[in-house]
Parts: C-alpha cells; sequence; structure tokens
C-alpha cells in the first residue's frame, strides 16, 4: 500500500507547516480531518479541496457538507479517494476550510513512500512546525483573521449584528464613499452656496443703487 506526503501550509502565513502521511485508498475526509486534528479546528464545518494546476488555480471541487446549491455539481471527500485524484508525482490541491469564516491552504504531494509503516496508523502527523492561527469567534476577547489582522471581539459583533460577509466589503467601502460622507459634503457645500448667496445679493443691490445716481 503507498502513502502519500502531503505538506500543506496556509495561504497567509507562511511558518505554519504541516505535514501528514496517508494511504493511497484513503479518503479527502480523512485527509480533511487530519489537518484539522493537527491545527486543533473544527472539522465539522464546510470546505472544500479543488485540484490545482501548479500555480494554485482550482479545478474540480470535492467537497464536504455542501450546501444544497452545491450538492448536484461537486463529488463528495468521503466517496472520493486520494488515489483517484493524484495525476502528477507533485500533485496539488487548493484547500478552503470553513466557508462562512474561510482560511485558504496549499497541499501538496511531496514524496510518495511504496510501503506503509505497521507500526504507524494512518493518517500519521509527520511533521508539525509554528502555530496555527486562532479562529475568528463571537465571543472571543481577541482573534486573528486569515489575513493576519488582530481585531477585538467588539468590532467582531458589530460584524455578526451586521449579518456581515466577506461579499459585504465592497457596499461598505461604497457606503463610506456615497453614503452618510457624501450627504454631509452636499450639506456643507449647500451651506457654503447660502452665503455666497447673500453676499452676491447685496452686491446687486449696490449695482442698482450705483446706477439710479447716473440718471
Amino acid at each position: 500500500m503507498a502513502i502519500y506526503k502531503f505538506r500543506i501550509t496556509f495561504e497567509d502565513f507562511d511558518d505554519v507547516v504541516r505535514e501528514i502521511d496517508i494511504k493511497s485508498n484513503q479518503t479527502f475526509e480523512d485527509l480533511h480531518k487530519a489537518i484539522h486534528r493537527s491545527t486543533g479546528y473544527n472539522a465539522e464545518k464546510p470546505s472544500s479541496f479543488y485540484v490545482s494546476t501548479d500555480n494554485w488555480l482550482k479545478g474540480d471541487e470535492i467537497a464536504y457538507l455542501p450546501n444544497e446549491r452545491k450538492k448536484d455539481r461537486v463529488v463528495l471527500m468521503e466517496n472520493s479517494k486520494l488515489s483517484g485524484f493524484i495525476e502528477d508525482p507533485h500533485q496539488k490541491f487548493y484547500y478552503i476550510y470553513n466557508f462562512d469564516r474561510p482560511y485558504d491552504f496549499h497541499v501538496e504531494l511531496v514524496k510518495i513512500i511504496l510501503d506503509a509503516d505497521p507500526n504507524i496508523e494512518y493518517p500519521f502527523l509527520a511533521k508539525s512546525t509554528g502555530e496555527a492561527p486562532k479562529i475568528m469567534e463571537q465571543n472571543s476577547p481577541q482573534a486573528v483573521d486569515p489575513r493576519g489582522a488582530a481585531a477585538t471581539a467588539s468590532e467582531f459583533d458589530f460584524l455578526n449584528e451586521m449579518n456581515f460577509v466577506p461579499e459585504d466589503t465592497d457596499e461598505l467601502e461604497a457606503m463610506g464613499e456615497m453614503g452618510i460622507n457624501e450627504k454631509e459634503r452636499d450639506e456643507d457645500e449647500e451651506n457654503e452656496e447660502d452665503e455666497f448667496g447673500d453676499e452676491f445679493s447685496d452686491d446687486d443691490n449696490f449695482e442698482d443703487d450705483s446706477h439710479k445716481d447716473d440718471y
């Protein structure tokens, strides 16, 4: 039985590395759960592996707990043996954990071992370097997001109360540029126009008086 050695890294945290040895006939679900035994994360979150190019472009999706919209368009991790998707000795998979609060990983096959060690239970954590970043939780006093920015719990409470999702970012930015601030600018401009308008109206009266004096 061949053993695959996968190197797993966070896309945004280069210093966090895991290497997992796993049997070729085990499934992507086995790999998914092994990754999160090594990170300490809850594995019961919607997640997906994507068959990837050398440049980490995503291809076919292999999903865990997919939503209703996806169910008919993806294969499931529990039904997908690793050997069925290995087309290259350095096969790569792009992996997204927890679509609600996503963390992106690079998963690369770095070695194929021809014989399993009878004294090892697979999947096996062969190497662990660096501490996995903390998951963002609503009631956590401090958390770290996938891009490495520290945030307080109150900030996350605000986002949760607003039912914030990552796709809302553009809308929030647009509101900052076109919403409340724009209204305030309009009011300031109107006030300025009123002030200048009064001055010009006085000047008009002055000009009328001067013409009367000519006659």
